[in-house]
């Protein structure tokens, strides 16, 4: 199973770039956030994907915004459902084949910081929530947590900084704890290269100084087999992230 993740900074910008892109990978699962947009703002091209069952979740003048999309040869039957804490249209859940994918906007924290922290609270108790009762999940996303100094360029580097604060990563940690595997991490556990975001200066994108915000994480059972980091694609300021999982629970 593929699933993939990207950050999109407005699919309105980038509509052509997100067709050819879902087109080339055919993933089973893909994840985006950062619309920026209301469904009825959206490309028509982007709702005639006849291979995939898909959720537009945005708002107008809206500055978040999430989406996601099953391809129907492989889950037959969706449903799709919000937590009860998605005040900013930041998070869509999918329940299909025994599993909830969901696709997370995580606020960026610097407008509200306890905002940004709510959330990561609630969605930390949703899910235990949700492992307590033997669902497994996978998580998607843009968390705006880079999860340890490893995740940031040395020259990005700053405790102090949002992104980066103990405090954030702690509830990063509790929200693996919680029952999840940071998929990328847990096939590369040294990397110090591994960013998904850079700044749109200095050529950092070219440079890959940047830091790496963009997740999979997934339950025990849905076991990482790759995953990538397309660097070279569109001009969002974040990379789309593709992981291949396993599951485990199939003979």
């Amino acid at each position: 199973m593929i699933v993939a993740t990207w950050n999109v900074n407005g699919i309105r910008a980038r509509a052509q770039e997100v067709i050819a892109w879902s087109g080339r990978l055919g993933a089973d699962v893909v994840c985006l956030q950062e619309i920026k947009a209301a469904p009825d703002q959206i490309e028509d091209a982007l709702f005639l994907f006849p291979e995939y069952t898909s959720f537009w979740h945005g708002q107008k003048g809206g500055y978040s915004g999430v989406s996601i999309h099953l391809k129907k040869s492989t889950f037959p039957e969706v449903r799709f459902s919000h937590p009860e804490f998605d005040h900013e249209t930041r998070m869509v859940e999918a329940h299909a084949g025994g599993v909830t994918f969901a696709s997370i906007y995580v606020p960026n924290g610097g407008k509200d910081f306890p905002a940004k922290m709510d959330f990561l609270d609630a969605l930390v108790l949703h899910v235990k929530g949700a492992r307590s009762r033997g669902e497994p999940m996978v998580l998607c996303g843009d968390m705006n947590v880079a999860r340890a100094e490893v995740d940031v360029h040395p020259s990005q580097r700053n405790p102090q900084t949002i992104g980066q604060l103990p405090s954030e990563r702690k509830l990063f940690e509790d929200l693996l704890a919680a029952g999840l595997v940071d998929s990328t991490r847990a096939l590369d556990p040294a990397s110090d290269r591994l960013f998904t975001w850079w700044p749109y200066w200095r050529n950092a994108r070219q440079k890959n100084i940047g830091w790496r915000l963009d997740y999979v994480l997934a339950s025990p059972e849905l076991v990482p087999q790759t995953s990538t980091i397309e660097r070279e694609t569109g001009s969002s300021d974040h990379g789309p992230l593709v992981v291949s999982l396993a599951d485990s629970r199939q003979k």
